[in-house]
């Protein structure tokens, strides 16, 4: 998609292609929602990191949809931003069953948050990065 009026923005994008290391995530792992809520924003103009928990299998699809949930307190403003995986550094369980060492902080993009399944919950729905590396490579 073609962005315009991009003076004195910086982009970080993420790859579809490589979406980090092959992390296990599961049920009540830490995941954060990098975004603006209520139109906030933090320092120097950056998103808001709200952090929540997986509270369903990544790999089972919600609904029938490729999607997840996630327990975080999520508000207005936050449709749209990345769901990420970040860990420190330091012993990491991979998806392989083994655990790698990393020397510093390492994410994992694993989605786009679309909003909560209603406003008296804090369970929000996740596009898994499958489904958006799909349908960026469908335009």
């Amino acid at each position: 998609m073609p962005l315009t009026n991009l003076q004195g923005v910086e982009l970080y994008a993420y790859d579809l292609n490589n979406t980090g290391p092959d992390m296990h995530i599961g049920p009540a792992d830490s995941v954060s929602v990098v975004g603006f809520p209520f139109g906030i924003q933090a320092g120097g103009s950056l998103a808001v990191w709200a952090t929540g928990f997986m509270a369903s299998e990544p790999e089972v699809n919600f609904k029938e949809l490729p999607t997840f949930l996630i327990d975080c307190r999520s508000r207005q403003g936050q449709s749209g931003s990345a769901v990420i995986a970040y860990r420190s550094g330091g012993s990491v369980a991979m998806k392989d069953g083994n655990t790698a060492i990393f020397s510093g902080p390492v994410t994992k993009f694993l989605g786009v948050y679309s909003g909560r399944i209603n406003s008296e919950s804090d369970l929000g729905i996740v596009w898994k990065a499958s489904a958006i590396k799909e349908l960026v490579d469908s335009i």
